[in-house]
């Protein structure tokens, strides 16, 4: 079942927020309803495969 575009900017945002959790992370996010500003270094693949499962009706 596809989703719409809030649930995979949630997904994003969520992404986002545990990278920046994870151990040793230098990364920072601010969300609002409709930007985000990152600051750091994101694991890209990792973000991919977020948006991926979204799209496609992942978990």
């Amino acid at each position: 079942m596809r989703k719409g575009p809030r649930h995979v900017r949630k997904a994003i945002v969520e992404e986002l927020r545990r990278q920046a959790e994870n151990g040793g992370s230098k990364l920072r996010v601010e969300a609002s309803e409709d930007k985000v500003t990152i600051n750091g270094s994101v694991n890209l693949d990792d973000l991919v495969m977020v948006v991926m499962d979204s799209v496609a009706g992942g978990p």
